[in-house]
């Protein structure tokens, strides 16, 4: 199995470094591609208006300048080749993809254009808790990585779909099992604007999170999480309502 790995948080992260050794534990096959550097919430976008920088890192080991998603297309269409992946690992994300993060998400981004370009793809994410970034548990990913994508594999993934995964914030120990959970919902009160003025009194602003009170929903990912189990997600990218189609297909059939 020839697997390409990737990420949004850049070809230095301790996160793709991670999801390496997931990775080789897998295949002996394995090529990165990953950001030259940070590009955490960019999404599923692409550099239309900029070209594409490629250096090669080491053998099999590739940085671009560009977004994850540029990442994946170069990597299938030009480095991997004819031979191209049968798996598209991204991650080790540095904090947890639950909810809404998705849809921001540059980790989730790179599994959806593997998915787009007909590749299995998984998405990999380590949640971090009040300790903040300085305090990742990586060992959880590491110990439970390789046997999660394993039963992934193992159970298929069907073409369309990709798959969300998020560890929680525990030593690997501690992990209390996996749950396959539903997108969850957050509570947008958390979501503030921090203003303040810099030294020449010009204003500017910070996206930040309030302290607010918020109860994850019953079988959500944001649940599992929190009663420290790895969530497992699949995501579809036909995004069509189908309830409200048929609504809409009937109003303005009359």
């Amino acid at each position: 199995m020839r697997i390409l790995v990737t990420n949004d948080d850049g070809i230095h992260a301790p996160g793709l470094s991670t999801l390496e050794e997931i990775a080789r534990e897998l295949s002996d096959d394995v090529w990165v591609v990953a950001p030259e550097s940070d590009q955490s919430g960019v999404s599923h976008s692409l550099s239309l208006n900029d070209p594409l920088r490629l250096r090669q890192v080491s053998e099999q080991r590739f940085a671009v300048k560009g977004t994850p998603s540029d990442c994946v297309i170069l990597g299938v269409r030009h480095i991997l080749g004819d031979h191209g992946p049968d798996l598209v690992l991204s991650g080790v994300n540095r904090g947890q993809n639950v909810a809404e993060d998705v849809t921001y998400s540059g980790t989730i981004a790179a599994a959806m254009e593997g998915t787009i370009l007909g590749i299995r793809s998984i998405a990999l994410s380590q949640a971090y808790g009040a300790g903040g970034r300085g305090a990742l548990k990586w060992d959880c990913a590491r110990t439970h990585g390789a046997r999660v994508v394993r039963k992934i594999l193992e159970t298929g993934i069907e073409p369309g779909i990709l798959v969300n995964v998020n560890f929680p914030d525990c030593e690997p120990a501690e992990v209390q099992g996996v749950a396959v959970a539903a997108q969850g919902f957050r509570n947008q009160a958390l979501l503030s604007i921090d203003a303040r003025v810099d030294g020449r009194g010009n204003p500017y602003f910070w996206l930040a999170f309030a302290k607010a009170r918020f109860e994850p929903g019953h079988g959500s990912d944001l649940k599992a999480i929190a009663e420290k189990r790895i969530s497992v997600t699949p995501l579809r990218l036909d995004l069509t309502d189908e309830p409200t189609l048929t609504r809409f297909a009937q109003a303005f059939a009359g």
